[in-house]
């Protein structure tokens, strides 16, 4: 990313999560415990259940925002699953609307990816085996219907997805789920001075995104997570609808960075701030063995605001990192590979009013907007191919957009037309465009009929035309 483009999303991000202002007692309740979604582990064999719902939360004291979420009022458990196993998962629709689940970052067939195609009538349930082939990871689920992404995640519908296995097991990582291996769930939201939570419906919100004014984690705000002195394992996931985050500990202690959205690096990386885009998932080593209270914060160049609080209870030994983490094999790259070429393009917002359930054409791809009914690429199952993604910006937008496949884990070659920085090694399924990239993939999973979408990951961008689909077959 460009510097120019990195402050300005930076400097909208610290703006957008400043503490409340006029909301009644937001400042007088005590820091809530960080609150650590339920654990369904499908490792062992065995259906996992999930229930679409609708819900109620307090967002601030003694006033009710209306939400949903999986199996409870707002986000869903923690889903935990194993490589070279199958897991069932039970999805039952208990909203007034179609919806549907989509596990982002599982490498399936098309026909449980839970894209806009698997739509779940009101009162319906699919039932669906997710075969786990690829590497531990660290992914998440949410909603996917055509038209209707954005307002139904920000409503709540999402959660996280782990992946495991013997490899990373063995490098003896922090592993006890909730208390050195925490899932962090990041999201803004538009809190109201009611104290309400409101999904902004306006063309600002479709040009843009919807950027909230209030941070949370694992659905409330400033919370503080007690752990142990030693070292603790952060799975980071950006669920927010539109806003990138830039994240460092206020007392300037390092970070090591061992995992992207496809798996562990091939070894840590010492960093003092990982930005995240919509959709990417970090994982980071943070050592607490000096027992000091800290904070992790969103944060630019002019100020910081906390985004989670950590309470260490005594004092440890400085923390082993491994120096290896995983091995993998990055596809070769012949001459005769085949080339595409993507522009994500912006234009004007609907009028004020409509909500955009199947896109209005604000947004398109190639000058397109999506079209359920339209496949836009053909692939061959098994083809490594390279696609160069470029944004075109309208005269009233130039803004970065995180560019999600469905179906595959990429890597990049070249940004901007030169060798990708740090900040884009790994495998990924998600990156930020603000300047040309190019991705090498290899297609493994199949898609002959039901296709596999491409889109933008500013949600209010895909319910409003940036999104294409594709066959593998």
């Amino acid at each position: 990313m460009s510097g120019t483009s990195r402050r300005r999303l930076l400097k909208g991000l610290v703006a957008s999560s400043l503490p409340w202002i006029g909301v009644p007692g937001a400042r007088a309740q005590l820091p809530p415990l960080l609150p650590i979604p339920a654990l369904l582990d499908a490792t062992r064999g065995g259906d996992v259940h999930l229930k679409a719902q609708p819900g109620q939360v307090e967002l601030a004291p003694g006033v009710a925002s209306a939400t949903a979420g999986y199996n409870g009022p707002y986000l869903g458990p923690t889903l935990r699953v194993r490589r070279g196993s199958e897991a069932g998962v039970t999805v039952h629709n208990a909203l007034a609307e179609a919806t549907t689940v989509h596990w982002h970052g599982l490498l399936i067939p098309s026909q449980v990816d839970g894209g806009p195609h698997n739509e779940i009538a009101p009162g319906s349930t699919w039932r669906v085996r997710l075969p786990v082939g690829q590497a531990a990871a660290t992914a998440w689920y949410h909603a996917h219907p055509h038209g209707a992404t954005g307002p139904q995640v920000y409503s709540g519908l999402a959660g996280m997805l782990v992946v495991t296995d013997d490899e990373e097991q063995a490098l003896r990582l922090p592993s006890r789920y909730g208390e050195n291996d925490l899932p962090l769930i990041l999201q803004d939201r538009v809190i109201d001075r009611a104290g309400r939570m409101v999904y902004p419906r306006n063309p600002m919100a479709v040009m843009h995104g919807v950027v909230g004014n209030v941070m949370l984690v694992n659905g409330v705000r400033e919370p503080q997570a007690r752990v142990g002195a030693g070292l603790v394992r952060l799975r980071l996931l950006n669920a927010a609808n539109a806003s990138t985050f830039t994240l460092a500990f206020t007392d300037g202690r390092p970070m090591h960075w061992i995992g992207t959205d496809g798996g562990l690096l091939r070894a840590p990386v010492a960093l003092r701030r990982i930005t995240l885009a919509p959709a990417q998932r970090g994982e980071v080593l943070v050592d607490f063995s000096d027992g000091r209270e800290a904070a992790l914060a969103a944060t630019d160049s002019v100020r910081s605001v906390p985004v989670v609080r950590f309470a260490v209870s005594g004092k440890g030994e400085p923390a082993r990192i491994p120096p290896r983490l995983a091995e993998w094999k990055t596809p070769a790259r012949e001459p005769s590979l085949r080339r595409r070429e993507l522009t994500l393009t912006t234009g004007v917002a609907p009028m004020m009013g409509r909500t955009g359930h199947g896109g209005h054409g604000a947004h398109g791809i190639d000058g397109a907007p999506f079209d359920m009914k339209r496949i836009d690429q053909q692939v061959k199952l098994g083809d490594v191919e390279v696609w160069r993604i470029a944004t075109r910006p309208s005269a009233m937008m130039d803004q970065p957009h995180p560019f999600h496949i469905h179906g595959v884990l990429f890597e990049v070659l070249s940004r901007g037309g030169k060798p990708p920085g740090p900040e884009d090694q790994g495998r990924l399924d998600t990156v930020l465009v603000d300047e040309p990239v190019e991705l090498l993939a290899q297609f493994t999973q199949p898609a002959p009929k039901m296709p596999f979408m491409y889109h933008c990951h500013i949600l209010e961008h895909e319910d409003h035309g940036m999104m294409g689909q594709f066959t593998v077959a």
